[in-house]
């Protein structure tokens, strides 16, 4: 069962050693295809390039000043570093490239002090002394390998002028630090790999609900709650308006089909009570057929729970002020205008009517079985946090024991030749 963890800025996730992890990639085996009319030689000047390319995008004099010594031997790679445009060489003009007779000597030399320069951590930032097997060190590697991605999920706003952005942050002084967050939703990020992998090997079924007001933030907890999760096991369902035909069937007939089967994880991004919220507020549902779905939902519901489904009803709440400012975002923000729509734009005039339907939706559909659970949103970070915290808490999952994974080994044919395609068969390298 989880157990919540305080916010902390130093939390961690336990895993592999980094002695082990270290030893699996010390035994890599070069298994690359020979072309024709490459030699021994041509094969190591490849590796040495290889090594070169990844020191030569990875590394910085800041990293090398940080009291990291493999010798000599760094200083003359930061010099070769420095002199050659690696990352410019071809494989084509490696293997064109004429052999001297002390270039093997000189390229298994330089192979081996690069591969020791990229081992001992310089690569990474990091020092001798810092190359320990703790989970606090296998966490930083975890977010310098993924700093890129979450910066990509976060920019928030690429295309503001910095008058918007100085705005938007003066309105929110208090947002949680970054740091804080991103060591925190990685915690939580494991915590969900173990709850997907309980769901698995007890063929439990999962139903996550998220409603709330536009630009909420519910499409930003679901991202990450999934962003690590196998989606054969957990799926995001948004449906699109209903079709003529739907219009026509039972109301929940559109949504049954999704509902999770043993082993599943579903979130609705939305879901049936768009009856209880925009299409009544919109006047796209009668008052009688709110009234039908108000007396319905609730033992829907109980029948999903004695089925063996586990309903968990979240709602994402914003302030007045905090909605105005994100839609305001959106409308200058051409990378985001697609997310406005009509609808969007009319619940800004009908806020209190939305309002209203809200609080009449929680007094008639919160039920003991599948009760709601508010989750405040001004700060999106504290948001997804929270809810991830909250949804392993209600969850019984427990870590459940694997074997070791072993790679097994690949049958090599040291006579195979590769055969040379042609480069129309290649994306070109723009980048």
């Amino acid at each position: 069962m989880y157990a919540p963890a305080a916010l902390s800025d130093t939390a961690w996730v336990e895993t592999a050693s980094a002695t082990d992890i270290i030893a699996d990639f010390r035994n890599l085996k070069q298994y690359t295809a020979k072309p024709k009319g490459q030699t021994d030689t041509h094969k190591t000047l490849l590796k040495c390039i290889y090594f070169l390319k990844i020191a030569q995008a990875k590394t910085s004099p800041l990293h090398i000043n940080r009291g990291i010594s493999v010798g000599g031997s760094v200083w003359r790679i930061w010099a070769v570093l420095q002199a050659v445009n690696v990352l410019a060489i071809t494989e084509e003009q490696v293997l064109k490239a004429p052999i001297a007779p002390a270039v093997p000597r000189i390229v298994t030399s330089v192979t081996s002090a690069i591969a020791a320069f990229i081992m001992v951590g310089i690569t990474k930032g990091m020092s001798m002394n810092e190359t320990s097997s703790t989970p606090r060190d296998w966490l930083e590697a975890e977010l310098e390998d993924t700093l890129d991605e979450l910066y990509e999920n976060e920019f928030s706003e690429p295309m503001l002028t910095e008058e918007i952005r100085k705005i938007y942050k003066d309105k929110q002084p208090d947002m949680l630090d970054r740091r804080v967050y991103y060591r925190n939703l990685l915690r939580l990020q494991m915590e969900l790999i173990k709850l997907q992998h309980w769901v698995e090997a007890t063929g439990a079924k999962i139903l996550i609900i998220c409603e709330g007001r536009d630009s909420a933030g519910k499409g930003g907890v679901i991202k990450r709650i999934t962003q690590r999760l196998n989606p054969r096991v957990a799926r995001v369902v948004a449906l699109p308006k209903p079709s003529e035909r739907e219009q026509t069937q039972w109301y929940f007939q559109r949504y049954v089909p999704h509902l999770p089967a043993g082993g599943e994880i579903v979130l609705f991004d939305r879901s049936w009570y768009n009856r209880a919220g925009v299409e009544r507020v919109m006047g796209f549902a009668e008052e009688d057929q709110v009234e039908q779905f108000f007396r319905d939902v609730p033992e829907f519901e109980r029948m999903l729970v004695r089925s063996g489904i586990l309903v968990l009803k979240y709602w994402f709440s914003i302030s007045d002020e905090e909605q105005q400012m994100r839609f305001l975002m959106r409308i200058h923000d051409p990378m985001k205008q697609w997310k406005l729509s009509p609808i969007d734009l009319e619940s800004r005039i009908r806020w209190e009517q939305y309002t209203t339907a809200k609080e009449d939706m929680f007094a008639r559909t919160n039920i003991p079985e599948a009760p709601w659970y508010i989750v405040e949103g001004n700060d999106k970070k504290r948001e997804r946090l929270n809810c991830i915290e909250h949804i392993l808490g209600k969850i019984p999952y427990q870590d459940m024991p694997s074997e070791k994974i072993t790679l097994p080994e690949r049958v090599f044919n040291p006579d195979y030749e590769r055969r040379v395609l042609p480069d129309k068969l290649y994306v070109p390298k723009i980048y």
